[in-house]
This record gives structure tokens, sequence and C-alpha cells, in this order.
């Protein structure tokens, strides 16, 4: 009778390691990055190279993980009351009950996924062909379960698919970064920078581009001196040249091109043909995004380009610079001239300028004012008010004060936008004018 008893508490404690094996092999499988499996496996690794076939059917092997943590639990379960009930009689089910409740709950699930948290990667590889034998052996009853599971679901109107991903891959990696730049792991610029690159497929050329209202463009009809002096004095490099009204751009000047043609001419102004110095414009949509637009200038050559709407109209320019300044930031040389169009105040606000984006104002200040409806704060306070604000007015909406500083006939060119406290953010739901 003793020797009975010891074999079938020996197979109680058998049953229970099975269990936590199992219950931290699960764990330590979706919890393992899969960059760093992936890395693994470009270096050579066989074990994750078997981690990441059996997370390419995780329903097959979650499956095969939960029949055999259940079998080891009920078999465990039925063995210790038989036991007990041999020993305390019909309280023996009570006793069981608590017993296995605590050995369960303690032993085989709390401490098994505690440890496979802290060294998911580690267990992973360990466990991978322990685990890829055990999928493989339960292969026809799993899928039976994921079938019966299917059909059940069905009835329910919800249908599931391997193909189905709750989260893209793009939302993924913005979600890690954010959460490691949370702790501490990323640093702001590591995450703006980052956060920039998944950007270019969301964002369109219209939402950077330089706004024709404010482009540095030269009348080619001018005096051939006049349209040196204007090239040679502009900050920019390449300069679009229009004809007529403003919005007909007919060439883009080079600064070099047109040095070289001094040059040749010895100074001669007179022997200069401007329109044979320039190139022809590009014409873009505005509803181009920034990845197809840089892939666009990579295979051109380019660096410029003219952005135009959906009738044809010239809407600004982008360039090659404006993208790159959406991953790395404000890319400033020596011909630049030091920018005042945001300017951080003691209280912590922000003296900022009309036509600067919304997305740059985020990035600078940390802020998460919304830009789906306008792309530059001025227009966001346009949208909100739905009316042009006169000069002094005040605006509460989206968590932060918004007051008109300066206007100039209908462009609201300065603005104070000022955070609002937790206690006024809850009560600033919509758009709603104050007495300036």
């Amino acid at each position: 009778m003793t020797l009975g008893l010891g074999i079938t508490l020996g197979a109680i404690l058998g049953l229970l390691i099975i269990s936590a094996f199992f219950s931290g092999s699960e764990t330590a499988l979706t919890a393992a990055s899969r960059a760093r499996m992936h890395a693994l496996e470009e270096d050579g690794n066989r074990r994750a190279r078997i981690v990441n076939r059996l997370l390419l059917s995780r329903e097959r092997l979650i499956g095969a993980i939960l029949l055999s943590y259940n079998l080891a639990n009920i078999a465990a379960s039925a063995l210790a009351t038989s036991v007990l009930l041999h020993l305390f009689g019909d309280a023996g089910v009570a006793y069981a009950t608590v017993v296995m409740t605590v050995l369960v709950v303690l032993f085989a699930e709390v401490l098994p996924k505690t440890y496979a948290i802290v060294n998911a990667d580690r267990m992973a590889l360990a466990v991978a062909p322990s685990m890829r034998l055990t999928v493989a052996l339960l292969a026809p009853i799993t899928a039976a379960m994921q079938l019966l599971v299917r059909q059940t679901l069905r009835l329910f109107g919800i249908s599931v698919s391997d193909d189905i991903e709750v989260l893209s891959a793009h939302e993924e990696l913005r979600g890690a970064i954010a959460l490691h730049h949370k702790e501490g792991g990323v640093v702001k610029l590591d995450r703006d920078m980052l956060g920039g690159v998944l950007d270019l497929r969301e964002l369109t050329v219209s939402d950077i581009m330089v706004h024709r209202t404010a482009m540095d463009a030269i009348d080619v009809d001018l005096p051939t001196e006049q349209v040196v002096d204007a090239a040679l004095k502009s900050s920019h490099t390449r300069v679009p040249l229009w004809r007529g009204e403003r919005e007909e751009i007919v060439g883009i000047l080079h600064a070099k091109t047109l040095l070289r043609a001094l040059r040749e001419a010895r100074g001669d102004l007179g022997k200069l043909d401007i329109m044979s110095l320039c190139t022809p414009p590009w014409f873009v949509p505005d509803s181009t995004t920034l990845k197809d637009q840089l892939n666009a200038f990579l295979k051109r050559k380019a660096h410029f380009a003219i952005v135009v709407d959906e009738y044809g109209e010239v809407m600004g320019l982008v360039t090659l610079e404006d993208i790159i300044e959406e991953i790395v930031g404000d890319i400033t040389d020596e011909t630049d001239i030091a920018s005042s169009a945001a300017r951080v105040q003691p209280d912590g606000s922000l003296i900022v300028d009309g036509l600067v984006p919304i997305r740059d104002v985020n990035r600078m200040m940390d802020w998460n004012i919304p830009d789906d409806e306008a792309t530059t704060i001025a227009g966001l306070v346009i949208h909100e008010a739905q009316a042009i604000p006169y000069q002094g007015q005040r605006f509460n909406f989206h968590g932060f004060r918004f007051e008109v500083l300066r206007r100039q006939k209908n462009r609201i060119t300065s603005l104070q936008v000022t955070p609002l406290t937790a206690t006024r953010r809850r009560s600033a739901c919509k758009a709603k004018p104050l007495e300036p």
C-alpha cells in the first residue's frame, strides 16, 4: 500500500512538472521577440528556425500546448482525488480540490510563467525541439480541434483565419517604438526619426510642401540683370521661374548652372539666355505619398518638383530635403537663416507662425494636436472656429488654447498655443471662442 501510494504521489509530481513545462513553454514562445528569433535564424541558429516555424502556425501550437497542459492537470487532479478519497473518505474531494488548486496555480502556472516572461527568448530556444515533437504528435487531434472551434465560431458569425492580423507590421513597429521610448530605451530624437520613416507611406506631398504663397520664384520676363540678382540673392540653390502669373512655372534655374554660364560669358549678362539655362519643371500630384515621391526622386536623380492639384493648378513645391527632414528633423546649413517660426515661451506655451505644420509642432513640443483636418496651425484654428478669427481672439480645443496674435487680411500669421490644465481639458472637447 505504501509503495502504491508513493508511485501515485510520484506520478502526480511528474504530471505537475509536465504541466509547468507546457505552461511556461506557451508563455515563452508567445512572448519571444520575433525580431531576435529572425536575426538568430539568419545567423544559422537551428533552434531559432524551429521557433519561427512553430509561430507560423500559432493556432496549431497553442492547441497542442493547451491539450497537453490540460491532460496533465486533469490526470494529476484525478490521481490526487483518488488518493485523498482513500485516506479521508468523502471529505477527500474537498481536500483534493484545495490542494490541487494551490499546486497547479502556484507551481504549474505562476512560477513557470513568471520565469518564462523574464527569460522568454532563452526558454523559447530551449523548449523549441520538444514543442516541435509535441505539435507533430498531436497534429491530428489539434486539427480536429481547430475545425470544431472554427465551425462553432462560424455559427455566431465569427470568421477565424490564420491570415488575419490584428496589427499591421507598421503598427507593431510604431507601438514598439512608443513603448521603448516610454520605458526610456529610446530617446525622443530616435523615436521621431524612426516614426518619421514609418510616416512616409501615410503622408502626402501636400502635407510638407512649400505653399505657392511662400515660394521663392522669379519672373523670367524681367531684365537679365534682375533675374541674375534675384537668383544670387536667394537662399535656395534651385529657383522656379514663372511667366505671366506666378503659378505658371516655365522652368527651374540652378545656381550652379547660372554661375557656370556667367563665367563662360565672362560676366557679360547680355550673352545670357536665361530660359536656355533652365531645366523643365517636373509636376507631381499633391496626393503622392512621401514614400512614392522619395522613390521618384531617387529614380529620376532629381531634388525638386512642383506640386499640382487634380485640376493642374500649382499648389507649391517639394524637395528631396523636405522629405529627409520629415525623418531627421530640420536640416540647417550656413546659408539658412535661423528660423523664428516657432519660439518656446518660459510658461511652456509656443508662439508659432500660422503656416507652421501641426506635425512640426507636435514633434518639437512632444504634443499630440490632431492633424487630420488641417496641415498647419492656422488651418486647424480656422477649421475648428468655422470662420477666420480676428486678432486677439482665443479658442480652446483639443486640450490647448489658441490665441491669434497677428492677422494680415485673411491670413493668420502668428498664434500662441498653450496647453490647458488637466481640469480644463475635460471641458474643452469642442472649439469655443473666448473673449480676448
